[in-house]
């Protein structure tokens, strides 16, 4: 198939693999159901306690033992079969998810199940993502499939929540809470009925320690140099989400404006892949990785003017649209990563874009202890430009290899 040919044909490809479609239903279906739990048992422990301070841990709880799971348990992801790891972590959440529907489990249960959940998370998603390399191959059906599973990812901010607070109306919190016990049973069936039972990938530096497994990985040079690449930029790119609230209220927008604010960089990510997933070929999404990363927090500069809500929209979708350079990005990373650390590889790229994303938050709250919201953004989008293209010269630097193969 041509270029042009596969630039037309988009992500239909994709979808006709058999595997694939069974693999994307089963995301759909877990990331809904954590979606659902979260609104779900937030509201809960805020009922049950009367206490802001453990709703909002209840929440935190999904982000704060991400970076622990997917350090010490990355090397389960190579060392035993994918589907087994697969269907294992789904049937853990969906029994935690059943624990927390019994109406014995008290607040601090609650908080220990929720933290178990997601300590497992970056397990089941690097393991997921390195598995579409044996469904889909390592070539471009590959990024398209990883940028199907973003896109599901991303819907599930206005979507997922939406539906969350819908069900709610309906049902109580822990009835809810069932919901996802049965989403992540589903999840299960469909990996353990309609995947292959594939070997390990096993063997290699790190095979069984953590520590080795993170120097396996992070002592390529070029490996090193895309992981920085992907990591370092939204630490600075989520400083306008951590601060919309703040900016909205300094400027005199409603609560209307503000949760259209919200949606408009998720908005603008997923049309920008969609964009370029489907309109695209791989060539051309390799070229644009540098100048569509090198500006993607320019429109963000913006800020630094503290404009009225329209130039803001625009800003945070233009934003959106040029995360479109990610596509590429995977490509140049999965040719990097040797198949036999390709599980841990996977795992170790989402727990760094989990954490840096909360670390940015932490950072850009504190630095608007001390300036106004609107030079905070400002500030993070200059200095995260210069931090992008330094990165950028440094992998330029660093030769690429032939797919698959060892240094």
């Amino acid at each position: 198939m041509s270029t042009v040919e596969q630039a037309a044909a988009g992500y239909r490809p994709v979808f006709r693999v058999r595997e694939f479609r069974f693999v994307f239903a089963a995301h759909l279906m877990s990331v809904l159901g954590i979606v659902v739990a979260e609104i779900s048992l937030t509201v809960l422990v805020f009922r049950t306690t009367g206490s802001p301070l453990l709703s909002a841990l209840t929440f935190a709880l999904g982000f704060l033992p991400y970076a622990l799971g997917g350090t010490l348990l990355a090397p389960l992801a190579d060392r035993h079969p994918a589907r087994r790891v697969l269907v294992a972590c789904d049937l853990l959440c969906a029994g935690c998810a059943a624990a927390m529907v019994w109406p014995g489990t008290p607040v601090a249960g609650l908080l220990v199940l929720r933290s178990a959940m997601a300590f497992a998370a970056p397990l089941f998603q690097g393991t997921r993502n390195a598995s579409l390399g044996d469904v889909l191959g390592t070539g471009d059906a590959f990024v398209l499939g990883r940028s199907l599973m973003r896109m599901v990812a991303q819907s599930a901010q206005f979507i997922g929540f939406g539906l969350g607070g819908l069900l709610l109306t309906v049902l109580a919190p822990r009835a809810a809470i069932a919901l996802t016990a049965a989403a992540f049973l589903g999840s299960a069936l469909l990996l353990r009925f309609g995947t292959r039972l594939r070997p390990a990938r096993g063997g290699g530096a790190g095979a069984s320690s953590p520590l080795a497994g993170l120097r396996a990985v992070l002592g390529d040079r070029r490996l090193r140099a895309l992981l920085l690449l992907f990591w370092l930029p939204p630490v600075f790119a989520i400083a306008p989400e951590a601060l919309l609230a703040p900016y909205a209220d300094g400027i005199g927008a409603g609560t209307a404006a503000l949760g259209v604010m919200m949606c408009a960089l998720p908005v603008g990510t997923i049309a920008g892949e969609l964009w370029a997933g489907s309109r695209l070929g791989p060539g051309t999404r390799a070229r644009l990785v540098v100048p569509l990363c090198a500006g993607g927090l320019l429109p963000l500069l913006v800020f630094g003017l503290r404009p009225g809500v329209p130039v803001v929209l625009g800003a945070l979708l233009a934003a959106g649209l040029a995360h479109a350079y990610t596509l590429g990005l995977d490509q140049w990373y999965v040719d990097a990563v040797p198949q036999a650390l390709r599980g841990r590889a996977m795992t170790l790229l989402g727990t760094g874009l989990m954490t840096a994303q909360g670390v940015g938050m932490a950072l850009a709250g504190l630095a608007a202890e001390f300036l106004p919201p609107h030079r905070v953004v400002a500030a993070a989008a200059a200095l995260g430009t210069a931090v992008t293209v330094l990165l950028l010269v440094r992998l330029r630097s660093v030769p690429a290899r032939a797919p698959g193969t060892e240094e």
